[in-house]
């Protein structure tokens, strides 16, 4: 009896120091993410009379920041398709060098470039393909190639390119882990029966890799949404996109709006929330494989 009041007080006390441990944290979600958000839904839900009203959600409706959405939601959906094709051929190259030194710093460099975003980011694409960029430069007068302005940093498909930058990057890191679940009995075994790559990749290698694919898709494209300081210093006011028009009606002086920018704040965490919530399922059901 008392062996078992001795072990029941070293796991409560066990128990206790954990929590105590992870109290630092749950404070600030609570004060940085939990209130804010709170305070977030209710200025969306009040006009400038502090009176509850629905007419913030109804303006997203204008063709202004129903475009902005648009434009947001097609610019993350196609970065985040040629992130998750280009990420999974690279992660699988550097998945299988041979060399361990090699393979461990193409991953740490990719953890340091998918890092590497916001105004120092534009910055540096303005620097290297702006009108009087070095390779806008080279190209025209070593090869007497204009690619102004056919091609422009500042327009749409510049912030696609901008943005690969660190989403292909974030994809090398979620993909070299999926490969882990492919075992390779399974090629052996494919190989012994015949099978050719094509077929391997086709009826087992993909089929695996799905849920992982599937799951990085909907967190690049959670990343490029939010994304907005490279937008804004790239493309300022000719790009609309919801992250500046949340930026102008909040802190600007001809669209001030603050109850308009929380609605469509309030979308924005919405949609990349629940980009969130299908990542954590589908990453679940991936790691079954890896187990």
């Amino acid at each position: 009896m008392n062996s078992r009041r001795l072990s029941g007080v070293l796991r409560f006390r066990r128990s206790g120091s954990a929590w105590f441990g992870i109290l630092p944290l749950l404070l600030f979600c609570l004060i940085f993410e939990i209130v804010p958000v709170f305070f977030l839904v209710q200025g969306s839900l009040s006009n400038k009379l502090g009176e509850f009203t629905l007419e913030n959600y109804r303006s997203i409706g204008s063709p202004l920041y129903y475009r902005s959405f648009w434009n947001s939601i097609r610019l993350s959906a196609i970065t985040a398709f040629l992130g998750m094709i280009f990420g999974l051929m690279v992660g699988y190259a550097i998945f299988r060098m041979p060399s361990h030194k090699f393979r461990e710093t193409l991953i740490a460099l990719s953890d340091v470039t998918t890092n590497f975003a916001g105004a120092p980011l534009a910055f540096a694409f303005i620097v290297i393909l702006g009108s009087s960029g070095v390779i806008t430069l080279a190209f025209r007068n070593y090869l007497g190639l204009k690619i102004y302005p056919e091609f422009s940093i500042y327009s749409f498909s510049g912030l696609i390119l901008a943005y690969l930058y660190f989403q292909l990057p974030l994809m090398v890191l979620l993909a070299i882990p999926a490969f882990t679940g492919l075992s390779p009995e399974w090629w052996e075994a494919a190989q012994g029966l015949g099978a050719t790559n094509l077929y391997y990749w086709r009826r087992i290698g993909l089929p695996v890799l799905l849920p992982s694919l599937i799951a990085g898709f909907v967190l690049l494209f959670a990343n490029a949404f939010g994304a907005y300081a490279t937008a804004y210093t790239l493309a300022g006011t000719h790009m609309m996109l919801v992250t500046i028009q949340i930026a102008f009606t909040i802190t600007g002086e001809v669209l001030h709006d603050p109850g308009l920018g929380e609605a469509m704040a309030t979308i924005s965490i919405l949609i990349m929330g629940t980009c969130i919530v299908l990542y954590h399922w589908l990453s679940s059901w991936a790691r079954r494989w890896r187990q």
